[in-house]
């Protein structure tokens, strides 16, 4: 059980790794939203297609399948989040958008209480309720920077993927992952509804393609298979990583420079969430003495 538990923390983690420049690359481009919702959702799309197909090649349709209606919800969660996120993004501070994102810890634990009565160890809510705390003094420096219709986008993204999580976690032996197809494609479908078919300048494209074909498709694949080993809760509470580093890219390559307040949040939620991984490895050696004795 220790050893399952661990295995998902370093899913999720080296997940958040991958999608740390995400931030970075979506206010770099100078594209409206919707074009750049296009071209995200059409380069996901493939990118998980193609992967998919090589994982799992003649049996990926059974996969597929496998996945029932919670995959189709998990599918239609995914292109919200995308399109609260790239929507927030667009239009606030990225502070801002990764500071309402820091919520889906809370919003996953209290769902997979009310709804699949799942209940999270006293440590793990501790460091949850810290985290939230560091994430707050960051919301509190940086509110009201940018447009309101971004912080309600950055609330759709943060509840989306706590309750995809959330529905993930309630089926183990299927693989999600397989689902992220055609959530991206959808987020392709309702951006070019909305006139997105447009294609950019070959720097911005560059820049979408980098981020769409190589860092997302692994992250997105990772935090999607993290839910079959540690609860949902636990892998949004590994996101909030993201909101340290990709506000730290934001300030060190485009000079979106933090407050003072958001530093110190950012070090709690660091320090909070590298105890949290120090105890779990520490409790997982400790299981494996008692074990080989």
């Amino acid at each position: 059980m220790e050893q399952t538990h661990l295995k998902g923390l370093g899913i999720a983690a080296l997940g958040v790794l991958f999608i740390l420049p995400d931030a970075l690359l979506v206010k770099i481009t100078s594209v409206e939203p919707v074009i750049f919702l296009f071209w995200r959702g059409l380069m996901l799309a493939s990118s998980f297609l193609l992967i998919s197909a090589v994982r799992y090649r003649g049996r990926l349709v059974g996969e597929i399948r496998k996945c029932g209606l919670k995959g189709l919800y998990c599918a239609v969660a995914f292109s919200l989040s995308t399109l609260g996120f790239v929507m927030g993004m667009k239009n606030t501070a990225a502070g801002n958008v990764l500071v309402i994102l820091n919520m889906a810890p809370m919003i996953a634990a209290l769902i997979a209480w009310a709804i699949w009565k799942e209940t999270l160890p006293w440590r793990t809510w501790v460091v949850i309720i810290v985290c939230v705390a560091g994430a707050t003094l960051m919301a509190i420096s940086e509110w009201g920077r940018g447009d309101p219709i971004g912080l309600i986008m950055a609330g759709v993204a943060a509840t989306a993927l706590a309750t995809n999580l959330n529905v993930a976690r309630s089926k183990p032996e299927a693989d999600m992952s397989v689902m992220l197809i055609f959530g991206a494609a959808l987020v392709a479908v309702v951006a070019a509804m909305l006139g997105g078919a447009v294609i950019p300048s070959t720097r911005d494209l560059l820049f979408i393609a980098l981020l769409c074909l190589v860092f997302l498709p692994v992250s997105s694949i990772l935090i999607q298979t993290a839910p079959r080993y540690i609860p949902a809760a636990e892998v949004s509470l590994m996101l909030l990583m993201e909101t340290v580093f990709g506000s730290l890219l934001v300030w060190i390559f485009l000079g979106e420079v933090p407050p003072e307040m958001s530093f110190v949040g950012g070090t709690i939620v660091f320090t909070a969430l590298a105890v949290h991984g120090w105890l779990e490895v520490r409790r997982y050696r400790k299981s494996r003495k008692v074990s080989f004795y």
